[in-house]
């Protein structure tokens, strides 16, 4: 190890990972300890609130049904037997006030005992949509044993036991709706008369226990006090037989005490308390969970560490490399140059020998740059000057031949355009008329096609090239091109100029096909000055033909 700031390093990273595996171990059992801690009294804390959220609810159900049985005994205290419809109706007429007023009321109703009365059997009112309470029919209870506590069992039940009750969840006659029940059962003088009951919508009960979570994938539950589950976020238990329910494991029954227990492959901790209606609200989350904020506290203090001794390494770092950095500088932009860039940037600023270096170097390369690109600015010139035309702008043969894969696997349109006659002009009004009338011809063509699709292909003929258009549209564009023309003249004067082309349109598949194409085109040239000169022909490519065209040339070049 040769480099002091190896060294350096080294004795830092070493004391540091020491002392930080001190700390680790000695704080990692605390951690662990005050998370289970913490953890153990979210659950109950939540729990808690939920079992109070709940208890509220469920306290709030009973007054209503109690402040009901008061009056209905009150009233009947001054009733005789043979009156009891009128007694049923002045029940029938607060009833619906004070089961209006309860959250998540489905059924109310008062039921006479047939044994008191065959005639006057009670009443049983619904709302099973939210638009308010309707009267239903009532159930026949002269059909039923009344004694027999397993069958119609919120009559039956404080029938037979003389006390309020809370019923498990059942599933309520000719509703098909699943609920919850308070009955209480309401006497004159010591003889039963009937009950006097409110049904709550299960459903009513599930949106309270669902909004109890904690943690990610945590959640609460309903059990009975023998462990069977009632209700479940995640198991339809009302589709299930009694068999099918499953059981929480019997160490979850102590109330207010943390357990720990396996439901379908993952460990998990819960806390159970009562509830006032005999049933037990559950809270539950995946052990994983409840380790990984501890767990998280661990890993935050060991990046910590590591990010302290991070620093410290960079402290350590820090002189040596005051004295590198220039030269590491210096050293990659002499690099970059070496490989062709050179846009450098020397930040380094001193006046000792390295940044006189520095600046002497960027200097040199600024310099190279400059050279280098007024070299590109007249390459590119020159490069221009190789495809254009000097005389009318247009690109030429070299331009054309450099163009040829662009066109590949395009539409376009191929036109022969040629100036008639374009001899005599030259003889009758002198060269430099002739050039004059090429450039403007040219600049006809390009203020139609556009500038890169011109090209000068011999001395009066122009080649133009274009994917842009259909045939319709192209037509126009030639329509246009042709007013053009016929206005070109000199100071004011006409030039008697006529032209003629030939233009082919079609698939471009092959190199080969542009060649064809131009064949055709120019086969088409020649037939229109044969059919006399100053007119344009249009033809869709056709390979085969232009293909002929070309052996028919080869054919007579060997004759010749």
């Amino acid at each position: 190890m040769r480099h002091i700031k190896a060294k350096i390093t080294l004795i830092i990273i070493v004391a540091i990972v020491l002392s930080m595996g001190i700390v680790t171990l000695l704080s990692m059992n605390s951690i662990k300890r005050l998370g289970q801690e913490d953890s153990e009294h979210i659950l109950l804390l939540l729990c808690e609130t939920g079992q109070k959220n709940l208890d509220s609810y469920f306290v709030s159900v009973e007054k209503s049904v109690g402040l009901i049985a008061s009056y209905v005994e009150n009233d009947l205290a001054d009733t005789e037997i043979e009156d009891l419809p009128d007694h049923v109706d002045r029940v029938r007429d607060i009833f619906e006030d004070i089961a209006v007023q309860t959250n998540g009321v489905l059924t109310y109703y008062y039921r006479i005992d047939p044994e008191v009365s065959s005639d006057t059997s009670g009443f049983w009112y619904v709302d099973t949509d939210g638009t308010g309470f309707v009267e239903h029919e009532v159930t026949d209870i002269s059909e039923y044993d009344t004694t027999d506590t397993s069958d119609l069992v919120w009559f039956t039940v404080p029938k037979v036991t003389g006390e309020p009750v809370w019923l498990p969840p059942y599933e309520t006659e000719n509703l098909n709706v699943y609920v919850l029940s308070y009955n209480i059962p309401v006497y004159k003088a010591g003889e039963f008369i009937g009950v006097i009951g409110i049904e709550i919508d299960y459903s009513t009960m599930a949106n309270q226990v669902d909004n109890i979570r904690l943690y990610d994938t945590g959640y609460a539950f309903i059990i009975d006090k023998e462990g069977g589950i009632i209700y479940h976020p995640f198991i339809d238990t009302l589709a299930m037989t009694d068999d099918e329910i499953p059981q929480v494991p019997d160490g979850m029954l102590s109330e207010g005490v943390n357990t720990r227990y396996i439901f379908e492959g993952v460990e998990k901790q819960g806390v159970c308390l009562p509830l006032h209606n005999g049933m037990k609200l559950t809270v539950s989350v995946p052990v994983d969970e409840i380790n990984g904020n501890w767990e998280s506290l661990v890993s935050k203090t060991v990046y910590a560490s590591v990010f302290i001794l991070f620093i410290f390494v960079l402290v350590a770092m820090y002189v040596s490399d005051t004295i590198t950095r220039p030269l590491r500088e210096l050293t990659k932009a002499a690099q970059k140059v070496g490989a062709g860039d050179y846009d450098i940037e020397i930040t380094h600023q001193s006046n000792d020998e390295v940044g006189i270096l520095a600046r002497t170097f960027e200097d040199l390369v600024n310099n190279l740059k400059t050279y280098i690109a007024r070299l590109k600015e007249d390459n590119a010139k020159l490069e221009e000057a190789t495809v254009r035309d000097s005389l009318t702008g247009a690109r030429n043969r070299f331009a054309l031949r450099r163009d040829y894969d662009s066109y590949i696997d395009k539409d376009i349109h191929l036109l022969m355009f040629d100036i008639d006659d374009f001899k005599k002009i030259n003889d009758g009004y002198g060269h430099a008329i002739g050039d004059y009338l090429l450039k403007k011809t040219s600049d006809a063509l390009v203020n139609n096609f556009g500038k890169e699709s011109v090209y000068r292909y011999g001395g009066d003929e122009f080649l133009v090239i274009t994917d842009s258009y259909n045939e319709k549209e192209y037509k126009k564009v030639l329509a246009n091109l042709t007013n053009e023309l016929n206005i070109i003249s000199l100071e004011d004067q006409q030039l008697p100029v006529h032209y003629s082309a030939g233009y082919v349109y079609g698939k471009l598949s092959l190199q080969e096909d542009l060649r064809l194409m131009l064949r055709q085109a120019d086969e088409l040239l020649y037939e229109a000055k044969g059919n006399g000169k100053n007119t344009f022909i249009g033809k869709e490519y056709d390979r085969e033909y232009a293909d002929s065209i070309k052996k028919k040339a080869e054919e007579a070049f060997r004759h010749y």
